[in-house]
């Protein structure tokens, strides 16, 4: 693992964090503070200003309502006089405009010679108009045409008494004063403000270095530790530095060591047991995960397929195996079961049968498969025998019937005369070619099956109507004393099968159920689908097949009761036919059953057939 930088790491993130916060802090503090100041520093000029207002407000009322001889001087001069005091600085210009809208005085000297005009300020105009300004306090901030200053700027009413006692306008001031000194103040404290707050970074950097390097250095350690324990070795700890968050983190680091060691050794010993248990198995076995690379491999398995687990390790199942043909993706070995592959060479004729199955997380999803081969040559040879037997007898069987056949043909010449024996041979000769018969045709179609060029006729159909019909064929000429119970969904269910082959599967699990039913028994038709295949069961109250039995009812020739089933006329192929037709479709059949209790067979059929798919 490659060492981390100080650019990179959580330390530089903890201090740029933490300078980051200080500049907002910082940011936000002195804006509040210059907020602050700059309306604090108005509002003193503000009130400054109207404290000395309202001193010439009333002197001003005065000289306007004062009595003057021809000796007396003006009343121009006597505010000239007044406005004296507001020369010094020129940063307050002030301007006495009586009610005939003549200015009778400012404090700018240079602006002297327009006393007497006439102003045409329309604030003034509608001031006079209106009998003064009805808020004589509203300051306004404005920037000047001339200089481009900030100033306040303001009216004010002059105002006296007539002779009935009531308020009349004398006269009005407008005033107009520079507050850029304010700003000048304002613009040398936040400089201040700056250079302490860089000078406060700079510590604050300083000691956000040493504080994210001492958060870091436990979480340094623990990383370095987790490497050593990915190597396997758990000896070691890390250091305990306080009682915070982190000291109780490393804490908990450390008994998850001791957790792990303690796990460790446990699943070395079961690897252990695992690894004698598989040396010591007859069967091969071959793990692989859930794609189907395999992953382990024991000595018998690399026996009986000629390669090495280093050899295969990583390969798929599917490839190692030769089970392209059969099974196109992992995923169907759940599905499947067992399969029969062919490992055959020049030198010698190997079958091996495979059983899969799946291996689940705690999640109860795909984690791997497990495949158990084991060599059945010599059974398969048995099988094999037994096949050609079967095609041999099915055409051997057609000498007896041409014989029967020949008695019949003698009865039908004049034998029937006979009373005595002739309706005794024709029942005998009728049963024996109707079961004979039935013989050849089921070992004939077996013969079918078997050879390499049966092919399928494929139809979609919906297997729901399909079932149905099939079930009313039989309910049309069953047994009175038999019930038929239908549990069969109303949704469609379409599928591509070859239509006849699963009515000779139904046909023959439906002709032993009936067979096998007593007096007053109930037959049940199930179908049930979800999002891969179709499960179709048909249930029977008969008397039931033992446990150990059951494997064995689906093979040719076989017969759960010899002399009842030829009482009844069974030939022991039925199933062997059925098993072979739902193959054909992929599919799986199988029997539950308890003596007693009745039987139950169910197959099922995949949804979705790969195309060009032929047995």
């Amino acid at each position: 693992m490659n060492k981390i930088g100080f650019f990179r790491s959580v330390s530089l993130k903890l201090v740029v964090v933490y300078i980051l916060l200080l500049i907002i802090a910082l940011l936000l503090i002195g804006v509040f503070f210059t907020n602050s100041l700059e309306n604090q520093l108005i509002q003193n000029t503000s009130e400054s200003l109207e404290s000395n207002m309202k001193w010439l407000e009333q002197s001003l009322a005065q000289e306007f309502e004062e009595d003057r001889s021809p000796t007396d001087p003006t009343l121009e001069e006597d505010i000239a006089d007044l406005l004296k005091n507001y020369s010094e600085g020129n940063t307050t210009k002030i301007q006495v405009i009586d009610t005939q809208r003549q200015l009778v005085g400012t404090n700018e000297l240079s602006d002297n010679d327009t006393v007497g005009a006439r102003i045409t300020d329309n604030n003034i105009v509608q001031a006079i108009t209106n009998n003064g300004f009805p808020d004589q306090s509203k300051l306004n901030i404005v920037i000047d045409a001339d200089s481009g200053d900030r100033t306040l700027k303001s009216y004010y009413n002059i105002e006296g008494t007539d002779s009935n006692g009531d308020n009349e306008l004398l006269g009005l001031i407008y005033v107009r004063t520079s507050i850029e000194p304010v700003y000048s103040q304002l613009k040398s404290t936040n400089l201040i403000f700056l250079r302490a707050t860089f000078i406060a970074l700079i510590f604050a950097a300083i000691l956000g270095i040493l504080i994210a390097r001492a958060i870091t250095k436990p979480i340094k350690e623990m990383q370095k530790q987790a490497r050593i324990m990915a190597t396997g070795d758990f000896s070691k700890r890390v250091n305990v530095y306080g009682e915070d968050e982190i000291g109780q983190l490393a804490r908990t680091f450390n008994h998850m060591n001791d957790e792990l060691r303690q796990a460790h050794m446990r699943t070395e010993g079961e690897r252990r047991k695992l690894s004698s248990v598989l040396s010591h198995m007859s069967d091969g076995v071959i793990a692989t995960d859930r794609n189907g690379a395999i992953t382990l491999m024991n000595a018998p398995a690399e026996s009986l397929i000629g390669r090495s687990a280093d050899e295969v390790r990583g390969q798929f199942l599917i490839e190692v195996l030769n089970l392209n043909e059969k099974i196109v993706d992992i995923t169907e070995i759940q599905e499947t079961g067992s399969i029969i592959i062919d490992m055959s060479d020049d030198d010698q004729y190997l079958l091996l049968r495979c059983n899969f199955s799946i291996v689940q997380d705690e999640y109860e999803q795909i984690s791997g498969f497990i495949t158990v081969i084991s060599d059945v040559t010599e059974q398969e040879q048995i099988e094999q025998e037994r096949r050609e037997f079967v095609s041999n007898v099915s055409h051997e069987l057609r000498t007896p019937l041409t014989t029967m056949r020949s008695y019949l043909e003698a009865l039908t010449d004049g034998a029937w005369k006979d009373e005595s024996i002739a309706p005794q041979f024709l029942d005998v000769t009728q049963q024996e070619t109707d079961r004979m018969i039935r013989l050849v045709n089921d070992l004939l179609q077996l013969s079918r099956m078997d050879s390499s060029n049966y092919t399928m006729e494929w139809e979609r159909i919906n297997f729901v109507d399909f079932f149905h019909h099939v079930i009313d064929r039989f309910e049309m000429n069953k047994r009175e004393d038999i019930a038929f119970e239908r549990y069969l969904p109303k949704e469609e269910a379409f599928i591509s099968i070859d239509k006849d082959k699963i009515m000779q599967v139904l046909d023959n699990i439906i002709s032993n159920a009936i067979k096998y039913s007593p007096d007053g028994g109930t037959i049940r038709f199930r179908l049930r689908k979800d999002s891969q295949k179709l499960l179709i069961s048909i249930s029977d109250e008969g008397m039931g097949i033992a446990y150990e039995k059951l494997d064995k009812i689906f093979e040719r020739f076989y017969r759960t009761d010899k002399a009842r089933t030829r009482k009844l006329g069974g030939t022991g192929l039925g199933l062997a036919i059925a098993r072979d037709l739902v193959e054909a479709h992929h599919g799986v059949i199988w029997a539950e059953s308890k003596e007693g209790r009745g039987t139950t067979v169910l197959f099922t059929i995949p949804l979705n057939r790969k195309r060009g798919e032929v047995r």
